[in-house]
C-alpha cells in the first residue's frame, strides 16, 4: 500500500524515481527488444513496445522468470493494480494482476528489488498500418505504439492547450514537465527524446485518439 501511495503522489506531482535503456534487434517485422531495470528497488517507467499475439500481452507473460520480489504496476487512472513475483508460485500474484494486459501504445512501472540489474527480453510482431493509441482525459500511462525513438511529438503525438507530458530524466531520476501552448502550437519546454520502450505519463483536458500509419517498408 505504502508502494502504490508513493507512485500515485509521484505521478500526480510529476515527482518520483525511474530509469531505463532499451536495445532493439530486429529490422523485421517479427522481432525483440531489451529493457533494463535498475538495481536497489528502483523504479522504470517502461511499455511494451511488440505485440505478443492474443491473449500475450499480459503481465505473468510479458515478465514471466522475474525474480522473487518483482513488482509490475498499472495505472487505471485512478489506482494502480499490482503484480507481485511469488518464486515459490512461479507467478505473478494476485492471478488478476497477472491477467491485466499492457498492449503497445501502454506503460507500466516495475520495481527491481534485487541487487543487480534486471532485464526483460520483449518478443513480437512490430505493429504496422492505420495504429490508433486512444487518449483518455485526465492522467494516464501512455507510450508509442512503434518501437522508434524519438519525441512524443515527432512521434506523431498530439497536443491541445494546457495537455502536459512528464517524462523520466534518468540522470536526475526525476520527472521533467512539458506543457502545450495552444499559441505557440508547440510542448514548453521542448519534450525529450523517448528511448525505445521508454513510456511517460499524460495528462489530457479532454480524451483523443494518437493517430499513426506505420509500415516496416
Amino acid at each position: 500500500m505504502r508502494t502504490k501511495t508513493l507512485l500515485l503522489t509521484a505521478a500526480l506531482s510529476a515527482a518520483g524515481v525511474a530509469t531505463s535503456m532499451a536495445q532493439v534487434f530486429s529490422v523485421n517485422a517479427v522481432g525483440y527488444v531489451n529493457k533494463t531495470i535498475p538495481a536497489g528497488n528502483k523504479l522504470a517507467l517502461i511499455s511494451n513496445p511488440l505485440d505478443a499475439g492474443a491473449g500475450n500481452n499480459t503481465i505473468g507473460n510479458l515478465f514471466k522468470g522475474a525474480p522473487d520480489g518483482t513488482q509490475v504496476f498499472k495505472y487505471t487512472g485512478t489506482t494502480y493494480v499490482v503484480a507481485t513475483f511469488d518464486s515459490l508460485e512461479n507467478a505473478f500474484l494476485p492471478a488478476s494482476a497477472a491477467a491485466t494486459t499492457v498492449e503497445p501504445g501502454e506503460g507500466v512501472f516495475v520495481r527491481n528489488t534485487t541487487a543487480q540489474p534486471l532485464t526483460f527480453t520483449f518478443v513480437g510482431e512490430v505493429k504496422q498500418g492505420q495504429l490508433d493509441n486512444p487518449l483518455p482525459a485526465g492522467l494516464s500511462i501512455r507510450s508509442s505504439i512503434v518501437p522508434q525513438k524519438g519525441t512524443a511529438q515527432a512521434l506523431g503525438l498530439p497536443g491541445s492547450d494546457g495537455d502536459q507530458v512528464f517524462q523520466f530524466k534518468l540522470d536526475t531520476q526525476s520527472y521533467s514537465a512539458s506543457t502545450f501552448d495552444g499559441l505557440e502550437s508547440a510542448w514548453l519546454p521542448a519534450l525529450g527524446e523517448l528511448e525505445v520502450g521508454e513510456a511517460f505519463f499524460l495528462r489530457r483536458g479532454a480524451a483523443g485518439t494518437w493517430s499513426r500509419t506505420f509500415s516496416v517498408n
